[in-house]
């Protein structure tokens, strides 16, 4: 069995004036498919964003983690691989400093 889970920063214009980032609500599918039409989903309603209260949000950085498990004699083996990526409208620079903050997150 396969599950797709993710953490990142979310990245958005504040109200009054500039931008900045924030922890991103973590996410769960069983599909990375689907776990990425959520993020873009949450990026245009704004729930992705954790509670900072963006006016609008830009993009994100996730960190997806794919965990997939088998079942043998009776024991669960585990095995992880996380990838990063990214949603919405972020530019290059704002890519590059999101991923900056998330790995020293």
């Amino acid at each position: 069995m396969k599950r797709y889970t993710s953490t990142g920063l979310v990245f958005g214009n504040f109200w009054g004036g500039g931008k900045g980032g924030f922890k991103a609500e973590p996410l769960r599918a069983n599909t990375k498919e689907e776990l990425l039409i959520q993020a873009q989903k949450g990026i245009e309603d704004g729930s992705l964003d954790s509670g900072m209260g963006y006016e609008s949000l830009i993009g994100a950085v996730l960190n997806i983690t794919e965990t997939e498990t088998i079942v043998k004699d009776g024991k669960d083996y585990r095995h992880e691989e996380s990838e990063i990526e990214f949603v919405g409208k972020l530019n290059e620079e704002e890519q590059e400093m999101l991923t900056e903050a998330l790995y020293s997150y």
